[in-house]
């Protein structure tokens, strides 16, 4: 049934040779490129990525379609600014798709602002900006990264790891292991300025048109770009920037900074780029010191962004540098890991938050939370050496355990109740149980410890930093 509907629909929009002959307004927006000679390489490049002239058609099918919707469900996250949930997008897609594909191939289809949100970033108050798109924005979205990833992948530097298929942050962290051995161990880190929010949008779709032979994806991806941020109920114009939040996002980051990747490349330098996160390694102090300088004119002057000066330094990678939460050192002859304090100090706000004794919030949901939070932790972190640091961190988290349980039991009646059931002498549990030390002391006092050791608070279903981390070790 889906491939008569959409022999019929390119049959109206084509006719019967099934060759493009209608493109709409928004296509003509974007100018032609000048006609230029051809290598059967770039042909042969094209032909094996897909960047042909029906790009939008494979957007738009079914199938592409359909793998779009699934993973944006199952990814999750809240709605935008039409209330649509992304519950409800299967089902919209199965009785809309027909429709919704129309409207794109005619260059009709009209993205919704999207929702600001505000979360923080965890240093001095400041907040991150999310554009979150309604769920059908993000569907489409995403089709459209999925048929552009395979066209771009090819072009981009082996030293770019964010946001790439079978690339990670632990690559681009063994990546600057592997150019720090090699003795390039003075660090120019340098900090893109609100990167996402701006962004040259006309830089960005030069670029496109530059490397997609289907001018009408550029013309819908121009569309996503202008289609506007809703704030406190009253819509407003994005003339600069890309909303971090889409599914489309990361891919255009990578495409925008791409042109950097290649031109440090032909400079000479050895660099490692995650998104926005770049930092440039060299032999001596100076020649850093150089490179931020002259990279800090390209980067301003040509991709027309704005590097922080304040955040922005030259260091020994073993002093002060922090890379995507890490920190390094250098024992025998190499460059090794470790968790920055940020990173260490973020994590304990995390774990108070969980633990707070004044969040209302059950035991069955504190032990989730935890278990979920020290899984993706120590997952991040495994490239790490921090055994001491996850021992003295698990001593603490089961010390605010302890807090928690001694609240819950509110009063002196169920206190000594349940002092008694874990073994404590009914004279010792009665004494506690009427104790008027607060609550952190008493958490911290051996009859609690006793009580609720490491065995019985692992019996109780309580997952920990330390036992997580020799887990993954193994």
């Amino acid at each position: 049934m889906r491939t008569e509907e959409g022999r019929q629909l390119r049959l109206d929009l084509f006719g019967e040779g099934g060759q493009p002959g209608w493109v709409g307004p928004e296509a003509r927006e974007v100018p032609e490129a000048p006609t230029r000679a051809r290598s059967t390489e770039a042909d042969e490049l094209e032909a094996t990525t897909g960047n042909t002239g029906d790009l939008l058609e494979r957007i738009c099918s079914w199938e592409n379609m359909s793998e779009a919707c699934a993973r944006v469900v199952r990814n999750g996250g809240a709605g935008g600014v039409d209330g649509m949930s992304v519950a409800e997008l299967p089902a919209w897609l199965e009785a809309n798709h027909g429709a919704l594909a129309g409207r794109i191939l005619r260059g009709r289809y009209r993205p919704e602002p999207v929702r600001r949100v505000e979360i923080p970033k965890g240093e001095r108050g400041k907040v991150r900006m999310l554009g979150i798109p309604t769920a059908v924005d993000r569907m489409v979205q995403q089709a459209v990264a999925q048929q552009m990833t395979p066209i771009f992948e090819p072009r981009f530097h082996r030293d770019s790891y964010g946001f790439r298929p079978g690339r990670s942050a632990h690559d681009a962290l063994l990546a600057v292991k592997r150019h720090a051995d090699a003795g390039n161990a003075w660090v120019a880190s340098m900090d893109l300025e609100r990167f996402f929010d701006t962004v040259n949008q006309s830089k960005l779709v030069q670029l496109l048109s530059d490397a997609l032979v289907d001018r009408r994806v550029v013309s819908l991806v121009h569309r996503f770009l202008m289609a506007g941020v809703v704030v406190d109920g009253i819509a407003e114009p994005t003339p600069e920037g890309t909303p971090q939040g889409g599914p489309l996002s990361p891919l255009l980051a990578n495409v925008l900074l791409n042109e950097l990747d290649w031109e440090l490349e032909g400079r000479g330098h050895a660099f490692v780029r995650y998104a926005d996160d770049f930092i440039i390694l060299k032999r001596s102090r100076k020649a850093a010191e150089r490179a931020m300088e002259s990279v800090t004119k390209l980067v301003e002057g040509r991709l027309f962004l704005r590097v922080n000066r304040e955040k922005s330094f030259v260091a020994h990678i073993s002093r002060g540098v922090r890379y995507l939460g890490y920190a390094f050192y250098g024992s025998g002859g190499e460059l090794r890991f470790r968790v920055h304090p940020k990173s260490l100090a973020s994590l304990k706000g995390k774990v108070r938050e969980i633990l707070s004794r004044s969040n209302g919030r059950s035991l069955d949901w504190r032990r989730h939370r935890l278990r979920c939070l020290a899984n993706g932790w120590v997952g991040y972190f495994r490239l790490a050496d921090m055994r001491g640091v996850l021992r003295d961190l698990d001593s603490w988290v089961r010390r605010k355990i302890r807090c928690v349980y001694w609240k819950c039991w509110k009063r002196n009646r169920t206190k000594f109740r349940a002092l008694v059931r874990l073994g404590v002498g009914r004279g010792q549990a009665w004494q506690w149980a009427n104790s008027r030390k607060a609550y952190w002391r008493v958490a911290g006092s051996g009859i609690l410890c006793r009580a609720l050791n490491n065995s019985k608070l692992a019996e109780l279903g309580w997952t920990l930093f330390y036992p997580r981390y020799l887990l993954l070790s193994c």
